[in-house]
């Protein structure tokens, strides 16, 4: 899922995601709530219709901000009393109200409030995010009897083996319509990532959408999905793009290189994306050492063409039983040249 936070994937219209194969973004609830209001996006009918957009949209609950805003906010039973970002002022976050957020923006997938909490830390700071996570769930469930939307349930539990048994079983007893494991790329080594994801993968249900927080790089997705992990989402390839790196299938490129001055060839020979068809190397390091915005655009729309390569091709060879194939021959040449091009 391309990250559209504000209602926009930076750089991008919702035509040019379409035209990319792209089928599902995410949107942020706690970041439209603040801007431009949940009552101007209701006042066009929904996200959808605000953004023009007609694929799906997942909207965030905004739980994630409890932890990367931790000096605005402060967290209770009740819910989370935060001072907004924008412009100071106070409001109230409720496992109730984030279900009324998220119905008014629209959205087809919504998640519940949860906590997370940065790693490294303690047991008992962990185990106290898996209760409240839970308790904040339950009060979702009964909430949302209403909501037309899906909701997916959030598996908390740090790097701890026990704690992640303990709350993929308290939140998938609870019925939800997907379920997404959270906490993780928040300063865990891959080990721990790895095997946080081994104890949940087992305990989910297979028959529903699982999901991988937060999580986009290439071999990260790559062994997500070897896990049993069906859904991502990372700012990765987008915010990449504007600081010049762009993903191939030959590993990473920096479009900065001066080798690439005089290239005429595309970032990619093998790519099929509307940049490589028509660019080359040394028109994009131009782009981008003169700030030009298409230069933005184009990287952008490479790097996003190239996730969702990534994953067509990746449902292909689950289709055809070649996954396995597939993820040793890509993890073979990333781990061989995981900087190609780069100077």
């Amino acid at each position: 899922m391309p990250v559209g936070t504000l209602a926009t994937v930076k750089a991008m219209s919702s035509q040019e995601l379409h035209a990319l194969g792209c089928g599902i973004i995410l949107a942020n609830s706690y970041h439209l709530s603040q801007r431009p209001g949940p009552e101007i996006v209701r006042l066009h009918g929904g996200i959808h219709k605000f953004m023009k957009w007609d694929g799906a949209i997942l909207t965030d609950s905004g739980g994630f901000q409890i932890y990367s805003l931790s000096s605005f906010r402060k967290v209770d039973d009740d819910g989370v009393r935060f001072r907004s970002h924008v412009d100071g002022s106070y409001f109230f976050m409720t496992p109730e109200s984030v279900v009324d957020l998220q119905q008014q923006l629209g959205s087809d997938i919504a998640m519940p409030l949860d906590e997370c909490v940065g790693l490294p830390s303690e047991h008992a700071a962990v185990r106290l995010a898996v209760n409240k996570t839970y308790q904040w769930a339950k009060r979702t469930i009964a909430h949302k009897a209403n909501s037309t939307q899906a909701h997916f349930g959030i598996i908390q539990g740090g790097i701890f083996p026990d704690l992640r048994r303990l709350s993929a079983l308290q939140i998938t007893e609870l019925g939800f319509d997907g379920y997404a494991v959270g906490g993780l790329s928040v300063g865990e080594s891959k080990a721990d990532m790895q095997s946080a994801l081994s104890v949940v993968s087992e305990l989910m249900p297979p028959v529903k959408p699982r999901y991988l927080m937060g999580v986009g790089a290439p071999l990260d997705i790559l062994e997500g999905v070897a896990l049993g992990i069906d859904m991502f989402d990372c700012v990765l390839p987008t915010r990449t793009a504007r600081n010049g790196l762009l993903f191939t299938w030959n590993g990473r490129y920096n479009v900065k290189n001066s080798s690439h001055k005089n290239d005429t060839r595309p970032v990619d020979e093998s790519c099929e994306c509307p940049v490589c068809r028509e660019y080359s190397r040394a028109y994009l390091r131009h782009l981008y050492l003169t700030k030009e915005i298409l230069g933005a655009r184009l990287l952008t729309i490479h790097n996003l063409y190239f996730y969702l390569d990534l994953m067509r091709k990746i449902r292909q060879t689950i289709a055809s039983s070649m996954f396995s194939a597939f993820y040793r021959e890509f993890k073979d040449r990333w781990d061989r040249r995981p900087c190609c091009f780069e100077s």
